[in-house]
């Protein structure tokens, strides 16, 4: 039999092809009555097959050809109508099936066979199809809605290293022919609703043509041509509406079931007579039903009867968990494992509100995760650090447009798009105003517009800066990145970045490392210059500078300090020189002697005790001073004595994020210093 079935499966592409050839000839190439039988049985059979799959289904898409087949089977009972027409009408005769069909089936009573014609054509076109079709439409919806969402977790799945490449793939094939398939039942089922309508009008058709047929041309009466056509036509209606019915109830299965680990019949009898005690109530209310003056008794109280004994025997009967133990190790809702995976964290997160899942769905075009792998590229040329893979979610939560970036799951930034508009941002040479709606850039707090399409071009040639939402959302991440590199640099990378430079430089790191220094102590001091923006890419630099000064001393604070000055080149880059000259902010003498003699030395290093009032009037002071810079349009530096300039930097941290603090040793000697205003002495 399986060396059969291969056979047959290796020519079934072949024998498709030939059988929908066969189809279409049947519409034009009379057929003897005994083929016409043998097709209608076939039909019958094929439908009752087709029905008996569907039991067994466990998802939709393991049969996906369904909506082909039903498009086919539907051709085919078409064909079959039309060829049962050309004999009814020509000779009077069908064959065999159509003649029992309407004479055992109905008793060979034509006005009863047409009723229980209608009645199954009732049955199949306004309840099973039309219930079916909405299934499929309501279906097909929600399919193609969630899939931005699926889409994402597979995406944040992969970006977590939880799948692999492949299976990724693999996911985003099923979601795609899952959608396909619930779009084409949707069609499909519109075949079905119009076999139940061409059914009707070829059953009315047959009757007129048959009664002006055997009256005009075989010579019958009235009632004779009306009995004999008429009872052809309904058993014609009937051999080929039974088969559309099973059909139609196949296609309602199919749209209406849900995944399970079961076929039908197990899913039913489980889940509807899983609990004795609704047998037992079935079983009263049959048997009161029974004794009501008038009701047949026997009927009622016999499955009254039926239904007591079951529900009798299931609450008697032992309960198949033991037979199941082996098979059931552990409660995995309460193992320790899945409570970890709950309380893990996420280094760096995105959260989308649903009406800006399209930014990461790349099957509508969305580049969101394009930009985030760019962004961690950006990051590892620019800062030196491998950034953690960032996720991506949805969150039902937010509002639509709304977004949250998450760090070490605490929200670090928030801001609200408008999906298919572009942002329009004035960088101080616009001209002329543009409509749109007011807003600020999320990113730096900029004053900008929302426009749409038709005005971005209208903005460019004003002089205004305009960007899509994927960028402004991109642009604010790498904002926030650069802002909390410092949280994000763990022991465990640190150690992949000295096992890098132990490849080409073995000797210094087993100088350093762990003799004088632990991979914390080197965490600690690659922290603090990413807090300030300073890039770890020239980490051989960074361990020499450790290397001599950690025998001396192992405080992180006066580490930093040491490396910054060796990185004084690095820093300088991020500085507005212009022309060799460096402008900057300088403290007054009273301020440096005030800071200096506030830092206090303690168990884990030195600190700022300087009194509340007078450090907010300290700050208070620079963000005059970086204001009025700013209103000048340049940007603002503040040059301090190495042993304050930390302490002032953490000060100023809060309040002046973007503003760099450097200290005298970190400047090169090739760059002009050029005091533009001194912070404390208008006091």
């Amino acid at each position: 039999m399986v060396k059969a079935a291969q056979g047959i499966g290796r020519f079934s592409d072949i024998g498709v092809a030939v059988g929908l050839v066969a189809v279409v000839a049947m519409m034009v190439i009379p057929m003897p009555p005994w083929l016409l039988d043998l097709l209608l049985v076939a039909n019958l059979a094929f439908s009752l097959t087709t029905l008996l799959a569907t039991f067994y289904v466990r998802r939709a898409l393991d049969i996906a050809a369904f909506p082909t087949i039903l498009l086919v089977a539907t051709l085919a009972r078409l064909a079959l109508n039309v060829s049962s027409t050309r004999l009814i009408l020509l000779h009077g005769y069908a064959g065999q099936v159509i003649q029992q069909f309407g004479q055992f089936v109905v008793g060979g009573n034509a006005v009863v066979g047409f009723v229980v014609f209608l009645i199954l054509v009732i049955i199949q076109f306004v309840v099973i199809t039309r219930g079916a079709e909405r299934v499929a439409e309501v279906a097909a919806r929600f399919t193609l809605d969630a899939m931005p969402g699926k889409q994402m977790s597979i995406d944040a799945d992969l970006n977590a290293g939880l799948i692999g490449e492949e299976e990724a793939r693999a996911r985003r094939a099923e979601i795609a022919r899952e959608a396909d398939f619930y779009g084409a039942m949707d069609g499909a089922s519109k075949f079905v609703r119009g076999d139940a309508v061409a059914g009707m009008l070829i059953t009315l058709v047959n009757v007129l043509g048959g009664f002006v047929i055997g009256m005009a041309q075989k010579g019958l009466t009235a009632a004779e041509a009306l009995q004999r056509y008429t009872l052809l036509t309904v058993g014609d209606g009937l051999v080929t509406q039974i088969p559309a019915l099973l059909m139609s109830t196949a296609a309602g299965i199919i749209v209406t079931r849900a995944a399970s680990e079961g076929n039908l019949g197990s899913d039913m009898t489980g889940q509807l007579a899983r609990e004795p005690r609704v047998l037992q109530i079935a079983a009263g209310v049959l048997a009161v039903l029974g004794l009501v003056p008038g009701l047949p008794a026997l009927p009622f109280l016999l499955l009254a009867a039926a239904f007591g004994f079951v529900a009798w025997s299931m609450t008697r009967s032992p309960a198949p968990v033991p037979a199941e133990a082996p098979e059931e190790p552990a409660r995995p809702q309460d193992g320790p494992e899945q409570l970890t995976e709950l309380m893990r964290v996420d280094p760096l997160e995105i959260e989308l509100g649903y009406g800006l899942l399209a930014l990461a769905d790349t099957g509508r075009d969305g580049n969101l995760l394009d930009r985030v792998a760019a962004i961690r590229r950006q990051m590892a040329a620019e800062l030196g650090i491998v950034l953690p893979l960032i996720r991506v979610r949805d969150n039902v939560q937010l509002s639509p447009n709304d977004y949250v970036i998450r760090v070490r799951g605490v929200e670090a930034a928030r801001g609200t798009l408008m999906p298919g508009h572009y942002l329009a941002m004035d960088p101080g040479g616009a001209e002329g105003g543009i409509d749109g709606i007011p807003t600020r850039e999320p990113a730096f707090g900029l004053p900008a517009l929302w426009i749409d399409e038709s005005r971005r071009e209208a903005a460019e040639l004003a002089g205004y800066t305009v960007v899509d939402a994927g960028t402004v959302l991109a642009t604010h991440l790498s904002r926030v990145v650069r802002l909390a590199a410092h949280q994000l640099l763990g022991r465990q990378d640190v150690k992949r970045l000295i096992d890098a430079v132990r490849e080409h430089s073995p000797a210094l790191v087993d100088e350093l490392i762990p003799d004088h220094m632990k991979i914390g102590d080197v965490q600690k001091v690659l922290r603090n210059l990413l807090r300030e923006g300073v890039p770890i890419r020239d980490l051989t630099t960074i361990l020499e500078v450790l290397a001599d000064r950690a025998p001396v001393t192992r405080d992180p604070d006066v580490l930093t300090e040491h490396v910054r000055q060796a990185l004084a080149a690095q820093i300088a880059a991020l500085l507005p020189v212009r022309d060799g000259r460096l402008e900057v902010l300088t403290l007054a003498p009273r301020v440096e002697q005030r800071l200096g003699e506030s830092i206090k030395r303690g168990e884990d290093g030195t600190y700022l005790a300087l009194p509340p009032g007078e450090a907010e009037r300290l700050v208070r002071a620079c963000t005059e001073a970086c204001r009025r810079r700013l209103d000048a349009g340049e940007e603002p530096v503040i040059l301090a004595p190495p042993l304050v300039r930390l302490h002032l930097r953490r000060l100023l941290e809060a309040a002046l994020p973007d503003v760099p603090v450097v200290g005298y040793g970190e400047i090169p000697a090739g760059i002009e210093i050029r005091a533009v205003g001194v912070i404390g002495d208008e006091d």
